[in-house]
């Protein structure tokens, strides 16, 4: 069963998808299970490269700052209100791991292109 909002990844292609409705049955890919994405909350041996910082309206991803280079870079961030709304920046290599928001989030998500799904 998958639930609102989890992000699943194929290990073959690659594809990455969010689950906008939940349902039953499982998500495939490349004739293969789609492998569900753990939001992880702790980044002990990364120095806190990962875990998204809130500050006002502004998410930046780690307290130390994360690299943003072709072959480790941080893709998207996500930002969510007090209300549930829910919208994401999506980055490229070479910008700042870093974005701004119209609302002040009580919550955040970001994904790492190799250190996978964050959340705050």
């Amino acid at each position: 069963m998958t639930e609102k909002y989890q992000i699943y990844k194929c290990q073959v292609c690659k594809n990455i998808t969010e689950v906008l409705h939940e349902g039953g049955g499982e998500l495939v890919c490349c004739d293969k299970p789609m492998n569900l994405l753990e939001e992880k909350v702790q980044d002990p041996e990364k120095g806190e490269k990962h875990l998204p910082v809130i500050e006002s309206n502004k998410v930046k991803i780690g307290s130390v700052e994360h690299s943003m280079e072709e072959a480790h870079y941080i893709e998207w961030i996500e930002a969510t209100s007090r209300g549930g709304y829910r919208t994401k920046v999506f980055l490229d290599p070479g910008q700042k791991p870093e974005a701004e928001f119209a609302f002040a989030p009580v919550s955040a998500r970001e994904y790492c292109n190799l250190h996978g799904l964050w959340k705050k």
